[in-house]
């Protein structure tokens, strides 16, 4: 169960890139919350909806490996099952593009903040796009897409996901505590229950990295430690300087 968890979060996580361009949105501190949640809730209908079709209409859905355009040829016939075709890769570019944009702007985020490189930084003249991060993301996603399997590159991609997931329910936990009152920045939205979504939050992502594999973990530190890599030498570097 624990297992089937860890690759169900790919289903509903990347909601949190939309955090990433909020800079470049008009009203960020009123969309932003909203566009979340819906996107969360908008997916859950769908994906549980989806199951329910699957289920009904297959004889038995663990024998198929497309379930969905299965389920479609046999009520629409071969017209619904490339209809399914059409949209999974209309999806799957969807997902791709939203990738590379919030991939490419953490880089960003980064190096304008000192954690990483300066070369990370750099703003196009013209487009004013930060092409260097845009351009290193692109060709890390491209090794990663050529070098391993699609499970345990999920697997990796949802464990840093989760890590993230509880860092920032734990900051969420200690920067609103009283004795932090005025020394950083009000909050724009306020979740509801007080602690109580983020101390679930924080137990339900630990919960379901500890239900992940060991080669699935070695994969998922691996990509943690690159970025740690940068890090530390950004500081040791900036150190040296100073």
């Amino acid at each position: 169960m624990g297992t089937g968890a860890l690759l169900l979060i790919y289903s509903y996580g990347g909601y949190e890139v939309m955090g990433v361009p909020a800079g470049e949105t008009r009203h960020p501190r009123t969309d932003l919350a909203f566009a979340m949640v819906m996107t969360v809730v908008t997916c859950a209908v769908i994906y549980v909806l989806a199951q329910i079709v699957t289920m009904t209409v297959l004889p038995d859905v663990t024998q198929s490996k497309t379930p969905i355009a299965d389920s479609a040829a046999i009520f629409l016939g071969p017209a619904g099952a490339l209809m399914v075709g059409i949209g999974s890769i209309l999806a799957i570019t969807g997902n791709v593009t939203g990738s590379l944009l919030g991939a490419s702007r953490y880089l960003f985020a980064f190096a304008e903040n000192d954690a990483i490189p300066s070369f990370f930084s750099y703003v196009h003249p013209r487009f004013r796009t930060p092409s260097r991060a845009i351009w290193s993301s692109a060709a890390v996603a491209l090794g990663l897409a050529l070098s391993g399997s699609f499970v345990l590159l999920l697997a990796a991609s949802v464990i840093a996901r989760l890590i993230t997931y509880a860092g920032v329910s734990a900051a969420a936990l200690v920067l609103r505590h009283p004795k932090f009152e005025g020394r950083v920045a009000p909050a724009a939205y306020t979740v509801p229950f007080g602690p109580v979504i983020p101390s679930v939050a924080f137990v339900v992502s630990l919960a379901i990295i500890a239900g992940a594999t060991g080669p699935q973990l070695a994969v998922g530190g691996t990509a943690l430690a690159g970025g740690a890599v940068l890090f530390l030498a950004t500081r040791r570097l900036r150190v040296g300087r100073g």
